[in-house]
């Protein structure tokens, strides 16, 4: 079977993204990198593609030359990765929608609500995929969570616990440091800082886990250091669409923690645990039985597992691999649209446009209820109600 070609926009020299994305999509021989535009600066991003092995002709110099250029191509791109500013995404993900594009987009997918319902109406007007890089529902033992969680081992999910926090920010003396001010700036943040950059992932994990969908929630956001306009701390409590209960931590002040990416979830028949910065784990209590680790790569595990594991059990596996398997979902995605199949369900893996939707309303709604003290608020998006 012939591979992909594959595009990418951002992601230039650098970059702590782009690196991981050229892996990821090379990882299992599903596509070709063959377009970029890689850099704001037009000179600059030609150079540093045609220095990956990008042809002249297909190193641009911005992402509208390149649609256009690719757009006429016979051997145009088949996906194109958005890993640019979040204010751009929404732009250029729906012109290359419109023209007949599959494009992965980096988080948050768009900065507004009424953005990503575009987004989400264009995908389903254009028959397009419009995959969002949630890019640690691509680790096997999440996906094994989430297949032990739907074939019913937990049986009714009760509680669900969410976490994402490091201590990177928490330095004072730190916050007019360029690279971490403009986080913490509405004007070039939007309405949300630490919950918009790391919370979204604990909670969009926390439904993909499950199965179920955040309905309402409650929030409380500070700013721990004076000085910060948006919030770098925040805790939610939130109801799911199933009746689950779920509460979220997410700071950028905790000094000690590192990445800080844990789920956890309690069901009638057992408990889960998994955190990200030991991801080859997954630690599995059945009621009134011993604790029991579950290792990556071991057999008897789920297909969604077995798929998404590289390397033999014992051998880490790290970020770059996760992400892959984001790209190997997405080849299959595309494949089965131009043949006409309908998904493979274990391939069918990857978060979509609607998850980013359902992201960005809880965005919104986080804020809404953190200025009103922790109301109560709807956290589906209009579309969805």
């Amino acid at each position: 079977m012939s591979k992909l070609n594959w595009g990418m926009i951002g992601g230039g020299e650098g970059s702590q993204i782009g690196p991981a994305h050229r892996l990821s999509a090379a990882v299992d021989g599903e596509f070709t990198f063959v377009a970029g535009t890689l850099d704001h600066r037009p000179a600059e991003g030609r150079a540093f593609g045609r220095s990956l092995g990008l042809a002249a002709d297909r190193s641009y110099g911005d992402w509208r030359e390149m649609l256009a250029g690719e757009a006429k191509r016979p051997d145009r791109v088949d996906l194109v990765t958005v890993a640019t500013p979040n204010s751009t995404h929404f732009e250029i993900t729906r012109e290359f929608l419109k023209a007949g594009f599959h494009v992965l987009c980096e988080k948050p997918m768009t900065v507004t609500v009424a953005e990503a319902e575009e987004i989400v109406r264009l995908t389903r007007e254009t028959g397009r995929i419009c995959a969002v890089n949630y890019g640690y529902t691509g680790y096997a033992l999440v996906r094994h969570m989430r297949a032990m969680v739907a074939r019913g081992d937990l049986g009714r999910v009760r509680l669900v616990v969410a976490e994402f926090a490091h201590g990177h920010h928490a330095d004072a003396a730190n916050a007019d440091n360029p690279r971490v001010r403009w986080r913490y700036d509405p004007a070039q943040a939007g309405i949300s800082a630490q919950f918009a950059d790391c919370g979204i992932h604990a909670m969009h994990m926390a439904s993909y886990v499950t199965g179920q969908e955040v309905e309402r929630l409650s929030a409380d956001i500070v700013s721990l250091i004076a000085s910060r306009q948006l919030e770098d701390d925040a805790m939610v409590n939130f109801r799911m669409s199933g009746g689950t209960v779920g509460r979220l931590w997410t700071s950028s002040v905790a000094i000690g923690r590192q990445h800080g990416l844990t789920l956890q979830v309690f069901g009638e028949k057992g408990g889960l645990r998994w955190a990200q910065e030991q991801p080859n784990q997954l630690y599995w209590m059945p009621l009134g039985q011993r604790l029991q680790v579950i290792e990556r790569g071991e057999g008897n595990l789920s297909p969604e597992a077995d798929r998404a594991s590289h390397v033999t059990v014992g051998h880490a596996e790290g970020m770059p691999l996760a992400f892959a398997n984001i790209y190997r979902d997405l080849a299959s995605g595309i494949r089965a649209r131009a043949s006409g199949r309908a998904p493979d369900p274990v391939a069918d893996q990857y978060p979509k446009a609607e998850d980013g939707l359902r992201s960005m309303a809880a965005i919104a709604a986080v804020v809404e209820s953190g200025k009103a003290m922790g109301q109560w608020v709807d956290a589906r998006p209009p579309m969805f109600r």
